[in-house]
């Protein structure tokens, strides 16, 4: 190795050097240490702490030439400090939410035990499904922070707004805003009805919003206050007041906002190196057009499964990050053992799209595990039919007889009989509308399928191996090639906490090792300590 000219000199408060890697690794776990590169008669060597004089040309007494200085960097001092104290966290990490309660309770309190954010994944649920989480995380976690997840319904308005009401009734104080094409009542209604006075008369925001956006026409409206003619709306409901409608026009409509790059589940497959600073640069723009108060805070999702990715997150400039595939592969997802052992094997290009059943009509398509599954093929099938024909008699009668057998495995008679069942509960009005509307018969009965694909993955159904369907992006293989060898490397192993740990003290490695290569010394990877440890060992360098 050639080593840089010297940039000060160094002496040792008493630690040893590491002259090689086996010595060295152990320093690099010393976040908050200062951690330096000097020149020794042998070569290069790593130190921590002791006196360090830049920028002298002549050597002091008993000093070593200085080479390279890395300051201390751990977890807390990673991305902003706004949002740790905003949400009252010990570190920028959120554990997003999965639908079906794919994010689940246990992930959220596991989260909320170690310091970092989590959202339950109430989508696709029933009210009362939500109802129960909201009961129990509130009674567990007490005061520590939850989120709970908000999704756009655009072809199921009424529930989304009875999952506002919810989550206004039981007074959810932060919610997780996700695959929004625009503002709806029911978001708009969330956001204002927690508004108020404070006595200097600023605005006071009780019901706080991290949207997840990958579209810049999309984060434009959460980075603005909320539409008048939604406010108005609103009002003359009787949803909010005149007062909370007038304040609404002095916030954005979200507190952070989440650029979701290439994800699982309903993405736009968005690069992240060109989605965050494209949104950071909106959100400067915005904040100086409105000059709210607090200004937005942005953070990345999709991808973020490594040490290396998270590192590469705070380096653009993330005020926090957000996972989500990773953590259905954990022991506490709503999923089953059998989905966690597919999504192991897994990799960077195990994965394929598929339409959505919530936004089925629209052709919106969500990303999924491709290995060990056929659903991808089959949900394509089902909406080039629904594309292709005018109702379920319209389709040749081989091509029924396929889909009777080999998809839904009974007539289509007793499927229309379930989704009659499930959408007179959930949403009457569909119902009317397919009666005068083959097509849309049709479309809801695609649906059962798609959505039962996902809740016979989460059970662990067996005899549906073949048609589950498992959001996932390609995050998953990239943790499933750095966890080899290592202790995550076995599905039982993980836990989203030990995961977070890992993520969050690999990417204070990999920083600190970049400020080294920033100024001339390229170390060997064997001289950092870039595999995962167990959760009992984090937590003692934490």
């Amino acid at each position: 190795m050639t080593l840089p000219t010297p940039i000060g000199w160094w002496r040792s408060d008493g630690t040893p050097l590491a002259p090689d890697a086996a010595t060295a690794a152990d320093l690099f776990t010393r976040l908050a240490t200062p951690l330096v590169v000097v020149s020794t008669s042998t070569g290069p060597a790593v130190g921590v702490g002791g006196t360090a004089v830049i920028g002298r040309a002549s050597n002091p007494d008993g000093f070593l030439p200085l080479l390279a200085l890395a300051p201390p960097l751990t977890p807390a001092r990673l991305g902003s400090p706004a949002f740790l104290a905003a949400h009252r966290l010990r570190f920028p990490y959120m554990a997003g939410a999965m639908a079906n309660g794919i994010a689940s309770c246990d992930i959220v309190e596991a989260m909320a035990r170690n310091g970092m954010l989590g959202s339950f994944g109430a989508a696709g649920l029933s009210v009362e499904r939500v109802t129960q989480a909201v009961d129990r995380l509130q009674a567990n976690l007490g005061e520590n922070p939850f989120a709970v997840n908000l999704i756009h319904s655009p072809n199921e308005p009424a529930h989304e707004m009875a999952i506002a009401d919810l989550l206004l009734r039981k007074r959810v104080r932060l919610i997780e805003a996700s695959a929004y094409l625009d503002l709806t009542p029911a978001v708009v209604r969330y956001r204002a009805a927690g508004l108020s006075k404070n006595p200097d008369g600023s605005v006071r925001i009780e019901n706080r919003i991290i949207a997840k956006v990958s579209r810049g026409e999309v984060a434009t409206r959460f980075l603005s206050p909320a539409p008048p003619r939604l406010l108005a709306e609103l009002v003359k409901a009787g949803h909010i007041t005149v007062s909370q409608s007038e304040l609404a026009a002095r916030v954005p409509m979200c507190d952070d906002l989440t650029a979701e790059a290439d994800s699982g589940g309903h993405t736009d497959n968005r690069p992240a190196i060109t989605l965050l600073p494209a949104l950071l640069a909106l959100r400067g723009r915005l904040q100086a057009k409105f000059n709210f108060p607090v200004p937005v805070r942005v953070g990345l999702a999709g991808g973020i499964a490594t040490p290396a990715s998270v590192a590469g997150a705070f380096a653009l400039g993330a005020d926090y990050v957000v996972t989500g595939s990773i953590n259905q592969a954990c022991r506490e997802s709503g999923s089953s053992d059998v989905v966690r052992s597919m999504l192991a094997q897994a990799d960077p290009a195990d994965v394929a799209m598929a339409p959505a059943a919530d936004m089925f009509e629209m052709g919106v398509k969500v990303q999924v595990l491709k290995r060990g599954t056929m659903f991808a093929m089959r949900a394509q099938k089902l909406y080039d039919l629904y594309r292709g024909y005018s109702g379920w008699e319209a389709i040749p009668t081989p091509e029924r007889v396929q889909i009777e057998k080999t998809f839904f495995r009974r007539p289509f008679a007793e499927v229309w009989a379930d989704t009659k069942d499930f959408f007179t509960r959930r949403d009457p009005t569909q119902l009317a509308r397919a009666e005068s509307d083959p097509r849309h018969q049709m479309a809801l009965a695609f649906r059962w399928y798609l959505g039962l694909s996902s809740r016979w993955a989460n059970s662990g159904d067996l005899d549906r191996q073949l048609d589950y369907q498992v959001w996932c992006g390609p995050a998953m293989g990239a943790f499933n090639e750095w966890a080899k060898g290592g202790v995550l490397e076995t599905p039982a192993a993980r836990t989203v906490a030990a995961v977070a740990k890992n993520l969050l003290f690999g990417a204070c490695v990999h920083l600190r090792r970049e400020a080294l290569r920033q100024q001339g010394i390229d170390l060997p990877d064997d001289w950092f300590p870039l595999k995962a440890k167990n959760e009992s060992e984090l937590d003692a360098i934490l």
